[in-house]
């Protein structure tokens, strides 16, 4: 069982919001819109921006209206960190909501998380503790052992080889990956992480086909895996190597090409293929209000929903957005959304987990995990 959480820092200055109890509930969405990670801002902003209108729709949060307010979260860790922080202490926005790195969480959450509520929304390495942060990304723990587990079964494979980005995520990780490949009955004969924005994947493809790899987990960011999908068809790979992300959405798929989806898996707690009446239902609106040619949102975009969706009903739980209130009821908050019926464990969202195999430009989902 982890520990309890340290208490809440001494309460420091923030200047209270303009605009009295019936001004707009204003929310800093952090998510990237430049960088690796910037195939994936036009799905983020959009599930937001759906998941508020539906709360304004039956009277916002904590009765106020919900407006967001777009922050890039592409840039150096203290960077973004500095903007946000400034924006929350000028009361200029009331909740931070958004999918970003962890090297950003980590360098935001210390800054912010003691005055305003922090959904966090990335699928993460696991572990933060932070009160006043809520989470509703999946964690290693709960998806990546099952993963590989179930994808060695499945297709024998025994020799992994781990290809990341470089910073905490894949870091934390490519260590709990040599533990599962272990568990798993095979190991791990390479690791490689690189930094973001990586283009030149040529020694990492030698290195996979001198280890005799069967097996790549790929721990990289947006761009960084479409690039490396598409350099590692052309080396000829896919007919000798599966490989398995945590971190892969239709989006990336698209931009692969077909050649590079060929032998790739993922695991994730939804898809938009995903077949069940919650996430056909959220697929329905979506397509509704922003049209059939809208950027298709997988997993990653829509866990900005999700986490629109959670400060909603800690918000309501708690009667307030008092971090501390919020951080006392986080036992008995749930709700339903695309993921189905959800409800925090400690800070961390308790959800249903799956394993897709790449068709082409979709995901076919093959297990719940």
């Amino acid at each position: 069982m982890l520990p309890e959480p340290p208490d809440f820092p001494p309460p420091h200055r923030r200047r209270p919001p303009a605009g009295g109890p019936d001004a707009p509930l204003t929310v800093a969405l952090v998510v990237p819109l430049h960088g690796p990670g910037g195939i994936l801002g036009p799905s983020c902003e959009l599930a937001a921006q759906l998941a508020a209108e539906e709360l304004n729709a039956v009277g916002g949060v904590a009765g106020r209206p919900v407006r967001l307010v777009p922050v890039d979260g592409a840039g150096p860790p203290h960077r973004v960190a500095a903007e946000v922080e400034a924006l929350v202490r000028l009361g200029a926005v009331d909740a931070v909501v958004g999918w970003h790195i962890s090297a950003v969480r980590r360098a935001l959450a210390p800054r912010i998380a003691h005055l305003v509520p922090y959904v966090y929304t990335a699928q993460y390495e696991g572990g933060e503790r932070t009160p006043g942060v809520f989470l509703t990304g999946e964690t290693d723990r709960r998806h990546l052992l099952p993963a590989m587990r179930l994808l060695a079964e499945a297709t024998g494979v025994r020799r992994w080889f781990t290809v990341g980005n470089d910073y905490v995520w894949p870091r934390v990780t490519a260590g709990a990956a040599r533990r599962h490949a272990r568990a798993c009955g095979g190991r791990t004969v390479g690791e490689a992480l690189l930094p973001l924005g990586s283009a030149d994947f040529g020694p990492v493809l030698r290195g996979i086909e001198r280890a005799e790899a069967d097996a790549v987990l790929m721990l990289l960011v947006g761009a960084d895996a479409v690039r490396f999908n598409r350099a590692f068809a052309a080396y000829g790979l896919p007919a000798r190597c599966q490989r398995l992300s945590t971190h892969m959405d239709e989006n990336m798929l698209l931009a692969s090409g077909a050649d590079g989806t060929a032998g790739l898996w993922a695991a994730a707690g939804y898809f938009e293929t995903l077949a069940t009446a919650e996430s056909l239902d959220f697929s329905r609106r979506f397509a509704r209000r922003f049209g059939v040619d809208a950027p298709v949102v997988g997993s990653l975009g829509e866990s900005c929903f999700e986490g629109l969706r959670l400060l909603g009903a800690l918000a309501e739980r708690a009667g307030s957005l008092d971090v501390r209130a919020m951080h006392a009821v986080r036992d008995s908050v749930g709700y339903e959304g695309p993921r189905g019926a959800l409800r925090l464990r400690g800070n961390h969202l308790d959800q249903r987990v799956y394993l897709a195999r790449a068709d082409i430009f979709d995901f076919a989902v093959v297990a719940q995990l």
